[in-house]
């Protein structure tokens, strides 16, 4: 088992799922057993795995876990558990879109299933997760491909939180950027936002890319401004969970600060995300859910009190970059420029 694979699947229809606790890094790198999908549901809403594309892989393999304790023959009791299953991991985290797209491409193959046997339909739905996670190792090479395209060697780069080989199956969707341009000889320098309040920049963006041995340089969110001010900085480059059939892109709280930052200072802003996190289904991102964390992630953030007792806290987890202040949004299919419904739509839309 490689120590630093983000996700791994154990065994067969009867195995368990196996992640990186994302919590505990960069001290410490350990890994957590699902034997249960309790334990799945609480590693998605504690962020002990996060990223949109790796949410999703873990909430399909979670149905897997859930079916175990549907028994062997008793066809409608088997249904009943893959619904419940589905169901309850679906409120595990609401913004990011991959975990009801992971779920709903699952429901889609249990329609079909349903007049078969059990247990085919068991090995099916794990081979579908399983294919689902070899997919977004695919879509995340082909990400970088494509954003590498648009990176200069010698560069100056700035992404906020955490878009790689953590928070996706492999390389990442901002990060395979930059891993492809090593990948090619180009020399970049990047500087990580550490990602307030629970650090995923400084946390493990910083710490896949000292991995790498990619210059990096951590600096404090309310620092950005004056890197760009500096020159520093040719580029900016974030993920995202979620992206409206408009190009709105709602990614870690503070993207849409350095959004804005970026055009005041004449420097493209790229979105790097495959064709899953885009929801067609909304049409701006005033429709996407922000989710809303806990008041203790401001006030005693990784145990120390920072903050009077009592203090009033708003905490969402997200905030949404409107189209218009991105360059361009990179996937698995394409460079998305300029970010219009119609260029969205085109690149990534049902026909497609």
């Amino acid at each position: 088992m490689a120590d630093n694979e983000t996700i791994i699947w154990t065994g067969g229809t009867d195995g368990h799922l196996d992640l990186i606790d994302q919590t505990l890094l960069p001290n410490e790198l350990s890994r957590i057993a699902c034997r249960d999908i309790e334990t799945v549901w609480e590693a998605i809403k504690m962020l002990r795995v996060r990223g949109a594309p790796a949410i999703g892989i873990a909430a399909a393999y979670g149905v897997t876990v859930g079916l175990q304790k549907s028994g062997d023959d008793d066809s409608e009791k088997f249904w009943q558990c893959f619904d419940k299953s589905a169901d309850y991991l679906a409120t595990s985290r609401p913004t990011a879109v991959n975990l009801f797209w992971a779920l709903d491409r699952l429901r889609a193959l249990a329609a079909e299933l349903k007049s078969g046997s059990v247990a085919a339909a068991r090995t099916a739905l794990l081979e579908e997760a399983q294919k689902i996670h070899t997919e977004d190792r695919d879509m995340c090479h082909a990400i970088g491909k494509h954003g590498a395209a648009l990176l200069s060697d010698g560069q100056g780069v700035l992404t906020h939180c955490n878009a790689g080989g953590l928070a996706t199956a492999e390389y990442g969707t901002a990060l395979s950027v930059f891993f492809t341009a090593q990948d090619q000889g180009k020399n970049l320098h990047v500087f990580v936002d550490e990602t307030r309040p629970l650090l995923q920049g400084a946390r493990l963006t910083a710490w896949e890319l000292m991995q790498r041995k990619i210059k990096s340089t951590l600096i404090c969110d309310s620092m950005a401004a004056q890197v760009m001010r500096e020159g520093k900085v040719q580029a900016v480059v974030t993920g995202a969970d979620r992206i409206a059939a408009n190009g709105d892109s709602a990614n870690k709280i503070g993207t849409y600060s350095v959004a804005v930052l970026a055009k005041a200072h004449g420097i493209p802003f790229y979105i790097a995300a495959p064709s899953s996190t885009f929801d067609l289904s909304i049409e701006s991102g005033d429709e996407i859910p922000i989710e809303l964390r806990n008041s203790e992630e401001i006030t005693n953030g990784f145990g120390k009190q920072t903050a009077p007792t009592g203090v009033e806290v708003y905490n969402p987890a997200f905030d949404v970059t409107p189209a218009e202040y991105i360059e361009a949004i990179i996937t698995e299919r394409g460079v998305i420029k300029p970010v219009t419904k119609e260029h969205v739509m085109a690149m990534v839309g049902p026909s497609n």
